[in-house]
């Protein structure tokens, strides 16, 4: 019965681990890249917490209405909003978050593009955040660990 027990337990956790991997990294294989959302200025589309994927184009395919990620000049952080307007001659897009109530400030530079928002998993961008921090390391090599005792705990307990 503890075998029984301690396998579906592992299975659980491995198949868990596993997904999430997938939704992280095989994105990254077809040239997405991902960022957290960490603000509400985009929801109820992205909210915090989420993480959203983003396909590189080049700045003249982006259109008014597209969500777009860029650089945020001065800081270097990337922020996620909607276009309003291209301003083709400026080589500048006018942005606004849609929970903003105004445009954002300062235009985005074509140069700051990053690329188009092509869709987002809600919640996903808390894992992505906390994996990269020391809590998230050693939560994560506890589960290895936990899947390790899980195991070989039935052996165990039969001798």
């Amino acid at each position: 019965m503890i075998k029984k027990i301690c396998n579906i337990s592992s299975t659980i956790i491995l198949i868990i681990m596993i997904t999430i991997a997938g939704i992280l990294l095989i994105p990254k294989i077809f040239g997405y890249e991902t960022y957290a959302v960490l603000s509400g200025s985009m929801e109820p589309k992205f909210p915090i917490g989420s993480i959203v994927f983003v396909d590189r184009i080049n700045p003249e395919e982006v259109k008014t209405d597209d969500i777009i990620s860029f650089i945020l000049s001065g800081n270097g952080k990337v922020a996620t909003h909607r276009v309003i307007e291209v301003n083709s001659s400026e080589k500048q897009f006018i942005t606004k978050g849609d929970a903003n109530e105004y445009v954002d400030t300062n235009p985005v530079n074509f140069t700051d593009l990053i690329g188009k928002v092509k869709f987002n998993v809600p919640l996903l961008g808390f894992i992505a955040i906390y994996i990269k921090t020391k809590l998230g390391i050693f939560i994560g090599v506890g589960l290895m660990l936990l899947l390790g005792v899980l195991n070989f705990l039935p052996d165990l307990l039969e001798k």
